[in-house]
């Protein structure tokens, strides 16, 4: 979701609501040094996943308000999901997937992944090289 002055104004107003700076409500998320300070500037980009959950709750909002969504309207699903991904790692929820996965016994975990598999559908197609024979 891209950053905009509306973003930009309901954060600036929750600061000012709270009494609060920039760099408290960093600290109180677990963001980096600064962030709130670059979101106030215009600059950077918002957080996503549990960062935008715990900057919701630094700010005493919920996350809707934060995107400057109406209310009903839903999350985007790219801004629930963890940057994680993006560096190879694993979310919050695959990890606790996994924690849970490695306690199963080896008969229960062949027939936990033949569940999974059938509920995920056939695998894509690898795309061909086209001009090679």
């Amino acid at each position: 979701m891209e950053l905009n002055p509306e973003i930009i104004a309901r954060i600036d107003g929750r600061l000012d609501r709270l009494g609060l700076v920039a760099e408290e409500v960093d600290l109180a998320a677990g963001l980096k040094p600064g962030t709130i300070a670059a979101l106030l500037r215009g600059d950077g980009a918002l957080p996503r996943g549990q960062a935008l959950r715990r900057l919701a709750a630094a700010l005493d909002v919920d996350e809707a308000f934060v995107l400057g969504l109406e209310p009903g309207d839903l999350i985007p699903p790219h801004m629930l999901e963890e940057p994680q991904g993006d560096l190879g790692l694993l979310a919050p929820d695959e990890e606790a997937l996994l924690r849970h996965y490695r306690r199963l016994d080896v008969p229960t975990r062949a027939a936990f992944g033949l569940v999974l598999a059938r509920a995920a559908g056939p695998e894509p197609e690898p795309p061909t090289k086209r001009g090679r024979r």
